[in-house]
């Protein structure tokens, strides 16, 4: 059976969740959330910034200006576009798998393009970019994750979901499509991590991404 591989982007396919976290605990801390980058990340990781204001007013009280979001994103691009970098081995990894691929991001569609583009593989999925922003729900919700296989012409038990966050796993679980949890991005700790990843719905854990291939074959 062919899988179609639902690629995160942010910590999946290009290590950008530590600089725009640090940015995003920076700019929290301004506007009066007392919080450091270790839970910054804990929290808002694979979330829509739509959903991250949510939690400053629900979590820590904190009602964010009205421009934040479109604030956030412009800061963040930025940081990016000096700082971001591929994971390793994410070109062989895509080459070596037996079917087609896409990506399904919270973020927007520019800030893929921006962060692909910028480290050299926005090719591999040129055309095959899904945003939260063309769905009702982000994650933990599965609407993203069911978009972007229908778009593809898949169903969802024929694809295989890679992300980083707990939210993403368990909007994959939702979307009734095999996960895989990846620790290989420099926000994420293999030893420290794997457990709540199993637990957010995660089949397997794997931190490199050149083994992806040997392992949806096995799928």
């Amino acid at each position: 059976m062919t899988m179609l591989v639902i690629f995160d982007c942010d910590g999946v396919l290009v290590d950008s969740e530590r600089p725009a976290n640090r940015l995003l605990a920076r700019y929290l801390n301004s506007h009066g959330v007392d919080i450091g980058i270790d839970e910054t990340e804990a929290t808002f990781v694979g979330l829509s910034l739509t959903t991250c204001a949510e939690i400053a007013l629900k979590k820590y009280g904190v009602r964010l200006p009205d421009d934040f979001v479109p604030e956030i994103r412009r800061l963040t691009a930025e940081v990016l576009a000096r700082e971001v970098t591929a994971i390793d081995g994410v070109r062989q990894a895509v080459g070596g798998l037996p079917g087609p691929t896409c990506v399904a991001s919270s973020g927007e569609v520019a800030k893929m393009q921006l962060t692909l583009g910028t480290t050299g593989i926005l090719d591999l999925f040129e055309g095959r970019l899904y945003s939260a922003t063309m769905v009702k729900r982000g994650k933990p919700a599965p609407d993203l994750f069911l978009f972007a296989a229908e778009q593809c012409g898949a169903s969802p038990e024929t694809c295989v979901v890679v992300e980083d966050s707990p939210f993403g796993l368990q909007a994959a679980r939702a979307a009734g499509m095999q996960a895989l949890g990846f620790t290989g991005g420099s926000h994420r700790n293999h030893d420290r991590d794997r457990q709540m990843l199993l637990d957010a719905g995660a089949d397997q854990i794997f931190q490199d991404m050149i083994d992806l291939p040997s392992i949806v074959k096995a799928m």
